[in-house]
């Protein structure tokens, strides 16, 4: 699966993507599973209200929609006009 960041939760996170064969079932696993792995994504996901996720380029507002079989999740800041 590739997980992309975007904005700042890619500089705490150091990279714009990531492929990664992950375990989780839904998009508040993966979460839980990238926190496990490096302290970066504790830090990156601390405030997890002020992060926005899209699953195969569809934003989601229910971080339990499932992850199964699907090719990218997006973690962004909630976007603002201008």
């Amino acid at each position: 699966m590739k997980i992309l960041y975007f904005s700042w939760l890619r500089e705490k996170i150091g990279v714009p993507f990531e492929e990664l064969e992950v375990q989780s079932e839904n998009v508040h696993d993966l979460i839980k599973e990238l926190i496990r792995t490096d302290q970066k994504y504790a830090l990156a996901f601390e405030d997890i209200k002020s992060i926005r996720v899209a699953v195969d380029q569809k934003l989601i507002q229910n971080l339990n929609v499932s992850i199964k079989n699907v090719k990218e999740v997006a973690f962004f800041p909630p976007m603002t006009g201008g």
